[in-house]
């Protein structure tokens, strides 16, 4: 546990960059495919700069992780915070800034509730239920696609990768998940998501409209394991603020 906190303030301090380092939890996709449908995902900016990867859940609300919202512990100004939605490609979006004064942490996962002027997107259905062991998911996300300076090869169109779910006390998970922890391990199976992806959505696969939000991504080793705060435990904090 120790470790993963360490992890999640580094990313936090290298925020400040406008888009997470090498040596962050987490980010982009390393490896996967180029997404043809993801109508739910957006992407947020800081002073204009790539940062990190969000979800649409209502046309008013946008989660994503709550360390994409800090630089050297110190939360950053609404108004110099950005988003675009509604294209994969992130040079084509519509920018939507948050109202201010209304996003709002989660006390037990790494989440952010976001509010925005309202959207016109399709958003993520929120999961009900938790993942299991074994089971395939589907990461999305604008994040880096090469393991040295991130910065430098942020993906403009959104990308995607395939994991599966693994238990979370497998050794390989140490320092990312515990058990009974808000989040879920998982192992790489087709590529595997690093920085700008922090925030990002992990999504049941299915038919175009059927998939359902599972998870919020916050943290990787880039090269073989990743983990995501679960959904379906923080759904009644959603509920909560999202009704608003």
């Amino acid at each position: 546990m120790v470790r993963r906190v360490r992890v999640l303030v580094l990313t936090a301090l290298l925020l400040v960059t406008g888009a997470v380092m090498s040596s962050a939890p987490a980010s982009a996709v390393i490896g996967g495919s180029k997404s043809t449908y993801g109508p739910w995902a957006v992407r947020m900016l800081v002073d204009g700069k790539p940062t990190c990867t969000g979800t649409a859940v209502t046309r008013q609300w946008i989660i994503s992780a709550s360390h994409c919202f800090f630089e050297q512990g110190e939360p950053v100004a609404d108004r110099r915070i950005s988003f675009r939605v509604g294209n994969l490609d992130m040079r084509k979006g519509t920018t939507v800034h948050p109202v201010r004064g209304a996003r709002v942490g989660s006390a037990q996962a790494d989440m952010m509730l976001i509010k925005v002027p309202t959207m016109s997107v399709r958003t993520a259905r929120l999961a009900t239920a938790g993942v299991h062991t074994g089971q395939v998911v589907r990461q999305y996300g604008w994040g880096a696609t090469c393991t040295g300076d991130e910065n430098t090869c942020q993906s403009p169109v959104l990308k995607q990768s395939d994991l599966r779910v693994v238990r979370q006390d497998d050794p390989r998970c140490e320092g990312y998940t515990v058990p009974g922890g808000s989040d879920f391990c998982m192992e790489k199976v087709s590529g595997i998501p690093a920085g700008g992806d922090s925030g990002g959505p992990v999504m049941s696969i299915g038919p175009r409209g059927t998939e359902t939000l599972l998870g919020v991504f916050d943290g990787s080793d880039r090269q073989k394991i990743a983990e995501a705060g679960e959904i379906s435990q923080q759904l009644a904090w959603i509920r909560s603020v999202t009704r608003r």
